[in-house]
């Protein structure tokens, strides 16, 4: 298989997550602003999941450039991508709809977490499919900072959901957000260099 059919692949999977995710925005039967202000939980869950689901887009987009060979494990590290990717629909409705009660929220940051863990393992899959260290594989390196920070991120914003409050984990999801919304630069220059 070449990269251009797994980038089109994973491009479809994506636009197919979003779509599913829109389709969580039901059209009110009434008018007024009440009416709006009833679906403003649901419209946050939508929009906090769609940056998430674009940054995770961009950068998975930028780590395809990375690739030199597409092997078995790359395709399937991939697949484990898309599949935890392809939950965050489901957990974005029941939190939104749920107005975001506590374990809505920790299940949303553990499917956020799981998320994380699979991008690091296709980024890591890629990496070692050099067989020997260059720009590229140090570029991919950089990243494991914001990939960490991250995890930690997702990973305490479970107990504080429960335990706390589970408005201090969104705000948390949204500082990851912020993290990642640019991508690595290091890529782009590593990508030109070559």
């Amino acid at each position: 298989m070449n990269k251009s059919r797994l980038e089109a692949f994973s491009d479809g999977v994506f636009a197919i997550i979003i779509t599913i995710m829109v389709l969580e925005l039901k059209v009110p039967e009434t008018t007024g602003w009440h009416t709006l202000m009833h679906l403003a939980p649901v419209f946050y869950g939508y929009l906090l999941s769609f940056i998430f689901v674009a940054i995770y887009w961009a950068n998975h987009h930028h780590l395809m450039h990375t690739i030199h060979k597409v092997k078995a494990s790359v395709i399937w590290a991939n697949m484990f991508l898309l599949f935890s990717l392809s939950l965050v629909p489901f957990a974005t409705g029941w939190m939104g709809v749920n107005r975001f009660e506590k374990g809505t929220v920790a299940v949303y940051g553990t499917l956020l977490a799981i998320c994380g863990v699979s991008y690091t393992i296709l980024s890591k899959v890629i990496s070692h499919s050099y067989k020997q260290e260059t720009e590229l594989t140090k570029a991919i390196a950089k990243s494991d900072f914001k990939g960490i920070t991250s995890l930690v991120l997702y990973i305490s914003s479970v107990p504080i959901a429960l335990y706390v409050s589970p408005y201090i984990s969104l705000v948390l999801y949204a500082i990851v957000s912020v993290l990642w919304f640019i991508p690595s630069k290091a890529i782009e220059k590593a990508l030109e260099n070559e």
